[in-house]
């Protein structure tokens, strides 16, 4: 009996490291590599209104209002010239931090993108 219940408690042991190394490697592991974002534009606002990215990720905007819109950077950062319907202005943020936007011609049309 001695001998199998050593045999369960290593066995235990065994299983319990494999757990936990496992855990390690993920929370240690890089994060995933940055892939297309986008933010839609209707009814006069950004959609979603705060995006939160990692380091490296373009974001698109797509204008879906028959009405003219722009995304500028509240610093000066990155800006877009007037989007027609359907058109696209993308970004690729390089830097972590936080990202204010609007629309230079609807000024209550705010966003934020927020880089990690």
């Amino acid at each position: 009996m001695k001998t199998s219940r050593t045999a369960w408690k290593r066995s235990r042991r065994a299983g319990l490291a494999v757990v936990v190394l496992a855990v390690g490697l993920l929370a240690g592991s890089p994060a995933p590599a940055a892939g297309p974002a986008t933010v839609g534009i209707k009814e006069f606002k950004f959609t979603p209104p705060m995006l939160t990215v990692p380091v490296g990720t373009t974001v698109t905007w797509t204008n879906r209002d028959e009405e003219p819109h722009t995304i500028t950077s509240a610093t000066g950062t990155f800006g877009s010239t007037g989007l027609s319907h359907e058109e696209t202005f993308t970004q690729k943020f390089m830097r972590p931090g936080t990202y204010a936007y609007f629309c230079a011609l609807h000024p209550h049309m705010k966003g934020t993108v927020i880089v990690r």
